[in-house]
């Protein structure tokens, strides 16, 4: 790793906490803003007469196209400049902002939404990559762990604040308020963060790979939210005649499919060949990496479904106002932030990995005891505990898993192995509010007899889909359990 900027030797140890407080505002930005839409979505649905599968893309967008550009940022920030894509990353993800702020139809919020998240993808794998080349021995484990805390406690307090903003304002300042921050995120970057560069062997792109990546992710999660509006069976009309038996979305996850079992192929064959890859299949080899990116992956999943779900449940079933599900929501956020700051002495006491174990079981408690609780008729009291539960779980697993998969990376494959992981979230993410997304409404229309987004949402059956919803979300953060059992715990 070649540091650009290398401080004093009198001001380093100051230097590197500074510039650790620039990256975790940077990381809080990105991150709340994937969780921010969400408590005001009913809002945003009613004023822009948005349909079951545009309101899940105005959510999930913001993640697709993180996923799919993740992986290749990485690549080129490690190759000409970390601090470069971070600041390039803040630029846009402001100006999108803006535009996601005057946006007054479906498809200009949508198209603002996807281009914050090209300018969050080069925000995240920098900030953790920086983590990564800046920091070493007990400062190392200490900056994961906040980093780690941050990403899981800021996706609880988004809701709350898009809660406040959409009863104190309109929620086109959702987005507004992104600009002002951006700046004095921005500032604050180019003040306390050092550039870092860490060139790989053969920087060169690997322009297949990166097209089968984003078409195979795309395809997958196009095919999943566009199923409840389109079906499965049904022809599209112009294109086909009425004997064709599939309809865009089932031909969709057909296409990603086969996308993603190309990249898989190309990548392995061209790692074989001493070629550059898009995406490194070698680091798979580390249990710590394999496993604790399938669980980041799970756990991402349940809680994205779990965040599209409540809010909507809250707002429309339980009548509670914006602010009101947010502040509900925020007992996610102080379990997490109290479970962060227990977890790296429980770690040194036993292992990281039993900590993240630990953090998912209470993860699964907690979502299993609300969708046994979750009725018209429960009170805030049954509803905040299990979310307290949750969080904390949430706070200790995902504190010490970011630390975990990258614990037996080589150093000279860092960049790519923190893109990778931040790749799985945001694909759970993506997934997770398609898939539960998609029960959730398909459910409630189930139970209606009607489209709940044409005849006004039914209360009732929005709360009769709601614990089926929980419970798909709970069976993902069971697979993250049970592969955490897998860590190893040398």
């Amino acid at each position: 790793m070649n540091d650009l900027h290398e401080p004093t030797t009198t001001t380093a140890s100051a230097q590197r906490w500074y510039t650790l407080a620039a990256l975790a505002a940077s990381v809080s930005l990105i991150i709340i803003d994937g969780t921010i839409v969400n408590v005001a979505l009913p809002t945003i649905i009613s004023d822009l007469r948005l349909i079951g599968s545009q309101a899940e893309w105005v959510t999930s967008i913001y993640s697709l196209i993180f996923a799919a550009l993740l992986i290749p940022i990485g690549k080129l920030a490690d190759t000409y400049g970390r601090r470069k894509f971070l600041l390039g990353g803040l630029v846009v993800f402001v100006a999108a902002s803006l535009l996601a702020g005057l946006s007054s139809t479906a498809v200009t919020l949508i198209a603002a939404r996807a281009l914050q998240g090209f300018g969050g993808a080069a925000v995240l794998p920098t900030t953790l990559s920086t983590v990564n080349a800046t920091f070493r021995g007990r400062d190392r484990a200490i900056a994961f762990a906040v980093w780690g805390s941050v990403m899981s406690g800021m996706a609880a307090v988004g809701p709350l604040l898009g809660g406040w903003i959409a009863t104190h304002a309109t929620w086109h300042w959702i987005f507004f308020i992104n600009i002002p921050l951006g700046l004095l995120i921005g500032l604050a970057t180019i003040v306390t963060v050092p550039e870092t560069i860490d060139p790989p062997d053969d920087p060169r792109l690997d322009p297949l790979g990166i097209i089968l990546a984003i078409l195979a992710f795309g395809g997958l999660v196009f095919g999943l939210i566009e199923g409840q509006s389109h079906g499965w069976w049904r022809p599209l009309p112009h294109l086909f005649d009425s004997s064709w038996p599939l309809s865009i979305a089932a031909l969709a996850l057909i296409g990603g499919t086969i996308a993603f079992t190309l990249f898989i192929v190309t990548e392995l064959k061209r790692g074989h060949q001493g070629r550059p890859t898009t995406l490194d299949l070698t680091l798979f080899r580390h249990a710590s990496f394999s496993w604790g990116n399938f669980a980041a992956f799970a756990i991402a999943t349940g809680e994205f479904g779990l965040i599209f779900t409540l809010p909507l449940f809250m707002q429309l079933s339980l009548g509670l106002t914006p602010i009101g599900s947010g502040w509900v929501l925020t007992a996610m956020a102080a379990g997490a932030f109290i479970a962060g700051g227990i977890a790296a002495p429980f770690a040194r006491r036993t292992h990281p990995a039993t900590v993240a174990t630990t953090g998912l079981a209470l993860e699964v408690v907690g979502v299993g005891i609300l969708a046994l609780m979750v009725d018209v008729s429960m009170n805030l009291l049954t509803l905040t505990i299990p979310l307290v539960i949750y969080g904390l779980g949430l706070g200790m697993a995902s504190a010490q898993l970011t630390s975990t998969v990258l614990h037996d990376v080589p150093p000279h494959q860092s960049g790519q192995a923190s893109a990778t992981q931040s790749t799985t979230r945001q694909l759970g993410s993506a997934l997770g509010i398609a898939i539960i997304g998609s029960a959730l409404f398909g459910l409630t229309h189930f139970f209606a007899n009607a489209n709940p987004l044409d005849h006004g949402m039914n209360p009732d059956s929005l709360a009769q889909a709601t614990p089926y919803a929980l419970w798909a979300a709970n069976l993902f953060l069971i697979f993250g359990f049970l592969a955490t059992l897998k860590l190893p715990r040398k």
